[in-house]
């Protein structure tokens, strides 16, 4: 083997000699050794000009680290939060300013009346003014809402609400100001005794804190209600995904909110009031023992103010009763008097096991207040122009120890489109299906709308794994029925499970999915026997049609045989007629039950648009002036018809 010092020498010739080769020019002749000594100082050139960039040592990469604020990492990443292009921001900012005031509203008691209006200051500038008669904010508190990331009252508590993280309307602001420069204004008033502070708040990116750019007191007409102003670059146009339709959402699953809008362009748009009662208050609950993981039950037991392990599994948890307490600590090895600062790692990680293990009842639900079928039928009749409507509230459920519940509501027929049961037979085939309306789906989480990122969301795959054909509709593999139909879903729960921190998609638990499908499928029978219903009146009629219109030749041709009374003849054919075509005469009230056979139809509702009445301003409402028809039943046939009399 060679020592060490002569195969570095080795390796340095070799390297001096490729370099010599690389650098010579083709057919010049290299004298011996020659090349090697002039090629060695170029090579050493070329290592220099490559080493020039300043290579980076431990304690030149220790200088460069830093903290990296929550408000600097979504200024970069804007996106993250709705703020992808200019029309989305705008529906954005008016979305989180939205869903704040219904949110303040609602907790303070008070029936919601918001004001919106988006004006175009420039070609692509705008305002976005929102204001409401909520109980407003107290001064200290106006510049950390309005100004700080992460920051609020609702993201540790297990509790229904429209906001989770504390980020929507300080994102919104720290947009506005990011592309105009200008700071958001608030007004806010919290008494009609008390004067409102206008603040003008810009936010710090690099330390997360508000900077105060004006302070001070001013007289407003309201009497309590805060007022967002907040300027921005964005674009505005109507249609699907705009504030239009954010709105048309909001009135469906809101009907006790009052909004008056006021567009860039055109008429102001007025969303009244459907139900003049508010949402019951959703009580906040304790976290479930079956919806936490190893870690956060070690910082719980870290951050709590009992001293005992029994006493802490009572206090902090929901349905742990002192029993289930005492068996649980019995499964970890301990006992219910051990000082929780004396539960190690190891004991932890078996008081985790006992709890998974335990058979405790399901999370309470009064922490969640659904929308009710009679409210989203109120809204669906409000700003759907349907023929049938109906809806359906599943009983609460779990996923990962948090309660969740869903509701379904579908919308058919009337001005969405024709039935294509109705539509005349023949024709051109392809352009019948082209010409078929599609359905639509509109999707709630915590009564507010979720426009975006529809593919992806859990409530429209559980609606393209439905069988809509069980329910005589068409549908091709892996698309929407292909129907005159609004599907309408909401998920109401303490935590929506959000695909990302924009809000605009629920992610696919397979218990959420569950809920979601059965619950269209009660909505789906109901459809299905409407439609039964209808294809069956439709039949008779036709068949009653052409009944009659043959008894006229009927009468003669029987008046030509033998001696008859016509008149009589003919009121008995069209007796026999009406009565063997009875159920072209069956009716069905705004319920849709059938007024005088069929069974009802829970939470359904059937308006004949094709009538010249109008459809009725409120639910249910009783309609005095028209009973409902009564008509003898038809006696059942002799058993000796047709026989000889006997004698």
């Amino acid at each position: 083997m060679k020592p060490p010092h002569q195969m570095q020498a080795e390796r340095q010739t070799e390297f001096a000699f490729s370099g010599a080769t690389a650098t010579a020019k083709p057919g010049r002749r290299r004298a011996p050794g020659g090349d090697a000594r002039s090629s060695a100082p170029k090579a050493a050139g070329t290592q220099k000009a490559r080493g020039s960039v300043r290579v980076a040592t431990a304690e030149t990469m220790a200088r460069e680290q830093r903290d990296i604020s929550v408000s600097e990492f979504f200024a970069k990443n804007r996106h993250l939060l709705g703020f992808d292009n200019r029309r989305k921001s705008l529906l954005t900012t008016v979305k989180e300013a939205v869903d704040n005031s219904l949110d303040a509203c609602e907790e303070a008691g008070i029936l919601p009346d918001l004001e919106v209006r988006v004006a175009q200051t420039a070609e692509d500038r705008f305002k976005v003014v929102v204001r409401d008669n909520g109980p407003g904010v107290v001064r200290q508190q106006v510049p950390n809402i309005f100004g700080k990331l992460l920051y609020g009252s609702k993201f540790h508590r297990l509790k229904m609400s429209r906001g989770q993280q504390g980020i929507g309307i300080s994102a919104a602001g720290m947009y506005g100001l990011i592309t105009t420069g200008t700071p958001i204004s608030v007004v806010s008033r919290t008494g009609s005794n008390k004067l409102a502070h206008h603040f003008k708040i810009a936010i710090d990116t690099k330390k997360n804190r508000p900077e105060v750019v004006q302070d001070e007191e001013m007289e407003v007409e309201w009497p309590h209600g805060t007022r967002v102003e907040i300027h921005l670059v964005a674009s505005h146009a109507k249609g699907r995904q705009s504030i239009d339709e954010y709105l048309d959402q909001t009135a469906i699953a809101n009907p006790h909110a009052h909004i008056r809008y006021t567009p860039p362009a055109g008429e102001p748009v007025d969303y009244t009031r459907a139900v003049e009662e508010l949402p019951a208050q959703p009580r906040e609950i304790k976290p479930h023992p079956h919806g936490i993981e190893l870690g956060i039950l070690m910082k719980m037991l870290k951050e709590t103010s009992a001293k005992k392990v029994g006493a802490f599994l009572q206090k902090d948890f929901s349905r742990v009763s002192s029993a289930m307490a005492r068996r649980v600590c019995a499964g970890a090895g301990i006992t219910p008097l051990t000082w929780v600062n004396a539960v190690d790692s190891h004991a932890a990680e078996r008081l985790y096991n006992a709890l998974q293990k335990a058979k405790l009842k399901a999370p309470s639900t009064d922490c969640l207040v659904p929308i009710g079928a009679e409210a989203i039928l109120s809204g669906l009749l409000k700003e759907v122009k349907a023929e049938f409507y109906t809806a359906s509230t599943r009983s609460p459920a779990v996923y990962r120890g948090n309660p969740f519940q869903i509701e379904v509501g579908l919308a058919y027929g009337g001005e969405l489109g024709p039935d294509p049961r109705e539509q005349e037979p023949g024709g051109n085939g392809r352009n019948a299906r082209n010409n078929q309306a599609q359905a639509r789906v509109i999707r709630f989480a915590n009564r507010v709308p979720l426009l975006y990122q529809q593919s992806g969301c859990c409530m429209f795959k559980a609606i393209l794994d439905t069988k809509w054909n069980n329910y005589g509709l068409s549908q091709a593999r892996g698309a929407l029925p292909a129907a005159p139909m609004v599907i309408l879903v909401h998920m109401a729960s303490v935590w929506v499970p959000f695909t990302s921190e924009s809000k605009e998609a629920i992610a696919d638990y397979d218990e959420i999915r569950k809920e979601i499908k059965l619950a269209i499928a009660e909505c789906g029978r109901r459809l299905a026997t409407l439609l039964r219903r209808k294809k069956t009146r439709t039949v008779y009629a036709n068949r009653r049609d052409v009944f009659t219109r043959y008894i006229g030749e009927v009468v003669d041709s029987v008046r030509a045989i033998t001696t008859v009374n016509k008149e009589t003849l003919r009121q008995a054919l069209a007796s026999l007629a009406e009565h063997h075509t009875a159920h072209a005469d069956m009716e069905l009230d705004d319920h849709g039950r059938v007024i005088k056979k069929a069974d009802a139809l829970e939470h359904t509702v059937v308006v004949d648009r094709s009538a010249d009445d109008p459809a009725p301003e409120t639910l249910f409402e009783a309609d005095e002036s028209k009973p409902a028809k009564t008509r003898k039943r038809a006696s059942a046939k002799r058993k000796t018809a047709g026989r000889p009399a006997k004698r």
